[in-house]
């Protein structure tokens, strides 16, 4: 059997792995001309790294990021509102890690070339469509020859031609919310190990960890931020724009705590950039036929709760598993479907409605937005805490859940 992967990201490649582990041939097909580090950073969940350790690539990623230890809730007058132990710290079996995109990207693109070969990975082709038979799948490319598979796996992203294919009138949804993303070099915040969340959507918010530890041999962190604001005006902002402080530095301007400047944390950034906060609704079809959508190009989601790679991970494990042990692909890929599609549409619910920074809204509504005496005289830490949990089993990262492949 042989199976096309159609993109190269976290998805594809983490699907690669795993099929080489299960003695499947694949080949991925990349629209890019090179594999470069974009991005920002990125939380991988205990979830998460029990996968890439499934692919040999956990450690390499521990060492090239940082550990969290704490995951910490403030309001935007810095106040503590809840704070919890995260990863091994929290009796998990894997460690939570803050890394750049572009390193666990490279990471899994150098394991892919070494345990499938280069030429399993070919680069500069752009799938315009698919076409199948009886006999097999034809995808076609831009420019080049079209390729012959199996089946073929949709791992092409937010903007998926495949999908847009099956669903043509398939459109993202935007609520309102707008994000810009930056990476900063200072000293450590707090301890140094600890994933913040600062602020509401509605007053404003912001996210801040460190993605990698003494960058320059003084001390300092690269510290990863997303600031974010819900507004009435539905103006998108422009993946392929830089972010522009005058967009949204006011809101975060006079953030002044005494464990740190919000605002100088913002105009000290290497690099500023923007995006808009867009998922789309779940589909509960994926398969037709030879072809199946996986990660983004399935199940789009906001960037909350750092679950995306988790997710694409999980689909490229369970659908590697079904492709080992189904004589007919196509079987394999229609029990994918069924065993992945209500998981991840969950999540994608969940994101929308019920974040784990909705403990920062809970409080900001119960509170009024102004700072508060004593917390427990509206909310207690149990039932905070309860909040926190909810998220984890509805996400499948419970400690239980972890424990296990699911």
């Amino acid at each position: 059997m042989e199976v096309a992967i159609i993109g190269g990201g976290i998805c594809g490649l983490a699907l690669a792995l795993n099929l080489r582990q299960r003695g499947v041939a694949c080949r991925i097909y990349e629209r890019a001309g090179e594999i470069k580090p974009l991005g920002v950073g990125i939380t991988m969940l205990p979830h998460a790294m029990r996968e890439f350790t499934a692919l040999g690539i956990g450690d390499a990623l521990l060492k090239a990021g940082i550990e969290n230890r704490e995951s910490a809730f403030y309001n935007r007058f810095g106040q503590l509102i809840y704070k919890e132990e995260r990863g091994l710290f929290a009796g998990y079996k894997y460690p939570e890690v803050g890394i750049h995109r572009g390193t666990l990207h490279l990471t899994l693109y150098e394991a892919a070339k070494a345990k499938l070969g280069a030429d399993a990975i070919v680069l500069g082709h752009e799938c315009t469509g698919v076409e199948q038979d009886d006999a097999g799948v034809t995808i076609r490319f831009k420019d080049r020859d079209s390729v012959r598979a199996d089946v073929a796996i949709a791992c092409d992203g937010i903007n998926s031609p495949t999908r847009k294919q099956f669903y043509p009138d398939d459109k993202l949804a935007f609520a309102g919310i707008n994000t810009w993303r930056g990476i900063t070099r200072r000293k450590p915040i707090l301890d140094g190990r600890t994933y913040m969340r600062v602020g509401s959507i509605f007053t404003g918010k912001i996210v801040i960890y460190p993605i990698v530890d003494n960058i320059d041999d003084e001390g300092r962190q690269l510290i990863n931020w997303m600031a974010e604001i819900k507004r009435d005006s539905y103006e998108q902002n422009d993946w392929n724009m830089p972010g522009k402080l005058a967009d949204f530095l006011s809101i975060y301007e006079n953030w002044r705590f005494d464990w740190l400047d919000v605002g100088q944390l913002i105009r000290d950034a290497d690099q500023i950039l923007e995006y808009p906060m867009v998922d789309k609704d779940p589909i509960d079809t994926w398969t037709f036929g030879r072809v199946t959508l996986a990660g983004d190009a399935a199940h789009p989601m906001y960037p909350r709760g750092s679950n995306g790679s988790a997710q694409a991970a999980i689909d490229a494990r369970t659908l590697a598993d079904l492709l080992r042990n189904y004589t007919d692909p196509r079987d394999a890929l229609k029990a994918y479907e069924a065993a992945r599609a209500q998981p991840a549409a969950k999540v994608v619910r969940t994101n929308r409605e019920f974040p784990p920074d909705f403990i920062n809204i809970k409080v900001e509504e119960l509170v009024g937005d102004r700072p508060f005496g004593n917390l427990d005289d509206f909310i207690t830490q149990a039932e905070l805490r309860g909040l926190s949990d909810n998220y984890k089993r509805i996400a499948g990262f419970a400690v239980s859940d972890v424990a296990t492949q699911n």
